[in-house]
């Protein structure tokens, strides 16, 4: 007969290898959130961020002037509140008097100053020096015309900051919530990956970092807001298989993850729906195109081609977790916006096919000297997946042969500099706040993001005038045909819209849907029963 002990062992083991883990935290974990974390984050330094992973760990780590709740509203930061001018260019903060840094010293509107002006810095190369464009200056700073200091931005005392704009910017709040506009302590602690030296001013500080393994922060003591912080510890455990972290996450070893595998989508909805969360955000994946060499330089007719081969229903079918097919770039549910396509949108699948060919062929290819393309992704199951299904689509509509590249992600974020190595690269963009400016200022000329090297003067001009214009309806206007503009040209190849897709204990209390998919760990608690 089988011992008591060996069979409670044994039904333990069962548990983890069918379920999702424990309903309740044990006493250990209820004072450790382990959040899983698909990717290795590239920096923690606000000004260098610009990868989902390091911002993830950077909400966690900084407060900005303002902050959100966790549907996404925007509310008081550091600042505790704000006015604007009849004019709408001027923004006047009021710093909270118990803003501190974790090592006790006050948080001074001088040190956004200094960590805004050195987000512009050409000498900085910040790829998000973009995002504070409207702050009046920053466009000729950015372009090495004139110097940080000449930036719209000065303190007037300790408590007060002043925010000088280039146009009305009704977003700025929001804008101001994103960790490009983060305070620093100084630029030596910024760079910084060293809990001896680090200095930060959100609800928690770093306590470690083992590359490949875990970032592991700790409870800021100095924070204004601690009293609300209930959880004392974060652990983002660095996973980036997603079948490893759903199995980590049936082991009782991850609280949250960050993905969810889509193979085990169906099981999931079935057998544990209380923990699985899928909801939409402010989100584009795409393909973009190298237009700095052959064959898609100074030949559209090739990007189009390659563009409508693709079956995007069919994509977004087998990738199963209710993306919406993107024939467009901003995505449904933009502020003041309606997004743009594609005229050819609506063809059968029979037409678009026929068309895809023509164009193919006009393009200077053939059966006989087909297309050969080297696309290059990050490693990932779902991207990889997605890399495979458009190369068979491709292979199978045009006759392309397409050599796949997967990279580890760190590798990636420098091989997409080097143009000579890729003519297609998987990209994403996710929304720093909300309005289609956001979206479509990475394609302008010298922008940080803009990786296929589009140029087109007359999208530049229209996406400027858009900048300049104060009223909602017309700068809506400009905006959308902007986005015309550059679709015209086929830059870049969108593939879908994102859901966000999670697996949350049923322990872990606070989880909410957010349009731009932000959930901070001072917002959750884990409640054991």
């Amino acid at each position: 007969m089988m011992s008591t002990t060996r069979l409670a062992a044994l039904l333990a083991l069962l548990a983890a290898l069918l379920g999702c883990g424990p309903s309740a935290p044990s006493s250990t974990s209820a004072e450790n959130l382990r959040r899983g974390l698909g990717g290795e984050p590239s920096t923690l330094d606000p000004a260098g961020a610009v990868d989902h992973f390091s911002i993830e760990v950077l909400r966690d780590l900084y407060e900005g002037l303002t902050s959100e709740t966790p549907t996404g509203e925007v509310i008081p930061g550091v600042a505790s509140s704000w006015r604007v001018d009849e004019s709408g260019t001027q923004y006047t903060f009021e710093l909270r008097a118990d803003a501190l840094w974790s090592n006790g010293k006050a948080v001074r509107a001088e040190d956004f100053v200094k960590a805004w002006r050195r987000v512009v810095d050409p000498k900085q190369g910040s790829p998000l020096a973009d995002d504070l464009r409207i702050i009046s200056g920053a466009s000729a700073i950015i372009s090495g015309k004139s110097a940080p200091e000449s930036l719209g931005v000065y303190a007037p005392s300790d408590n007060v900051l002043v925010v000088k704009l280039e146009m009305p910017a009704p977003y700025l709040p929001q804008v101001l919530t994103h960790s490009v506009a983060y305070p620093i302590y100084s630029a030596e602690s910024a760079a910084s990956h060293s809990p001896a030296t680090w200095v930060s001013n959100g609800p928690y500080v770093l306590s470690s970092w083992a590359p490949g393994t875990a970032i592991k922060l700790t409870r800021n003591s100095n924070y204004s807001g601690r009293v609300n912080v209930r959880i004392p510890n974060v652990t983002y455990e660095i996973v980036s298989d997603e079948n490893a972290q759903l199995a980590r996450y049936r082991a009782g070893e991850i609280d949250i993850t960050d993905t969810v595998p889509a193979n085990a989508l169906p099981a999931l909805k079935s057998e544990h729906p209380d923990e699985l969360v899928i909801a939409p955000f402010l989100a584009t994946a795409y393909y973009g195109l190298n237009l700095a060499a052959p064959p898609f330089k100074d030949n559209r007719k090739l990007r189009q081609a390659v563009s409508m081969a693709i079956d995007r229903k069919r994509l977004v079918s087998a990738l199963g977790f209710g993306q919406l097919e993107a024939y467009g770039f901003v995505p449904p549910g933009t502020w003041n916006y309606t997004p743009q396509t594609w005229p050819w949108k609506n063809l059968s699948d029979d037409e678009r096919v026929k068309e895809a060919k023509r164009l193919y062929a006009e393009a200077g290819y053939s059966e006989r000297t087909p297309l050969r393309l080297r696309l290059l992704y990050n490693s990932n199951p779902a991207i990889k997946n997605t890399a495979i299904i458009v190369a068979a689509m491709w292979k199978e509509t045009l006759g392309v042969d397409t050599q796949l590249m997967e990279e580890e992600y760190r590798v990636f974020l420098q091989s997409r500099s080097d143009k000579t190595g890729w003519d297609v690269l998987r990209l994403g963009w996710t929304a720093d706040f909300n309005d289609a400016s956001n979206f479509l200022d990475i394609f302008r000329d010298h922008s940080g993001n803009n990786d296929s090297g589009y140029i087109n003067v007359s999208y530049d001009a229209s996406v400027g005038a858009a900048a300049q214009t104060a009223d909602p309806q017309r700068r809506r206007s400009i905006l959308e045909s902007s986005e015309q503009t550059m679709l015209e040209d086929y830059p870049i190849i969108p593939l879908y819209f994102y859901v966000s897709k999670r697996l949350v204990k049923t322990y872990v209390h606070g989880v909410q849907s957010n349009p731009l998919n932000r959930i901070r760990s001072k917002d959750l608690t884990i409640i054991a029963h």
